[in-house]
């Protein structure tokens, strides 16, 4: 029996290298878990911004998931850029047929520079079809306002809106803190509700702005993690610990929002 931990993202390929695709796959070698891929989009971006976005085909997105199903032992996989109702669905769909493990959902909705990555009519869609499926998701302050119309401010209005999406089938929670209004704070706060515990997770907040690709990262960690095996609450530590490294050693790449450094945990 191969031991060797794999595992699967559904995303969009970033030209820049420093989020989606790429990211997941730069995490999931870090991690010592073997990467396999499903494009969903291929976007021309940089540090600067995203310039073009070309969504791929259903039918290529059904075979990489069929070819992806067929040949490899995914234990854990996750699920980024997806960019319409259809594409959504597709996935959804294909899911229902194949066995890929725990499920991680970051629902990526905008870009760093602030592009749209998610169209507003594919919102609902995320609702109905994968929210239902996920094991764990991992919105940011907007995505988590977005999905379900609450307002978050403090720890109580986290818990609601947490309540919420574990209402539409969550069943953990991970909303990140980074882009809370308070931004003389010096302390950055991600809150975790679980079916059986809620803890919260801090660090040091960093004045930079190379953070390209941190959700990314942070989720595609968090799936490293269970698929080799870790409990849901370890991963999401270890997650924290490896995107708290790689954004407060940046690497000083691109003229804008750089990428963050997935070798620096390891160091």
């Amino acid at each position: 029996m191969n031991k060797i931990a794999q595992a699967l993202t559904i995303a969009g390929s970033d030209s820049g290298g420093g989020a989606g695709i790429q990211a997941d796959l730069k995490t999931f070698q870090m991690r010592k878990v073997f990467g396999t891929t499903a494009i969903t989009a291929i976007t021309a971006q940089n540090t600067l911004g995203v310039f073009d976005i070309h969504p791929i085909p259903l039918t290529t997105i059904q075979a990489q998931l069929k070819a992806i199903a067929e040949d490899f032992n995914i234990s854990a996989f996750k699920i980024g850029m997806l960019g319409t109702p259809e594409i959504i669905e597709c996935v959804a769909d294909s899911l229902k047929q194949y066995s890929f493990g725990k499920m991680v959902l970051d629902p990526v909705m905008v870009a760093k520079g602030g592009a749209p990555l998610l169209q507003q009519n594919a919102i609902q869609a995320m609702r109905t079809f994968l929210l239902p499926m996920a094991d764990v998701l991992t919105p940011n302050l907007p995505e988590a306002q977005a999905l379900t119309g609450i307002e978050i401010v403090d720890d109580n209005s986290a818990e609601k809106a947490a309540r919420q999406l574990q209402a539409y089938g969550v069943k953990t929670v991970v909303i990140k803190g980074g882009h809370t209004n308070d931004s003389n704070s010096e302390i950055c706060r991600d809150w975790i509700f679980t079916p059986s515990t809620d803890f919260v997770v801090e660090s040091e907040r960093y004045p930079t702005k190379h953070t390209h690709g941190t959700g990314c990262t942070f989720s595609a960690c968090i799936t490293a993690e269970l698929a080799k095996g870790a409990e849901v609450e370890q991963a999401i530590r270890t997650a924290k610990e490896f995107i708290t490294a790689a954004i407060s050693h940046p690497l000083g790449i691109g003229q804008g929002h750089g990428p963050t450094n997935h070798w620096s945990y390891n160091k």
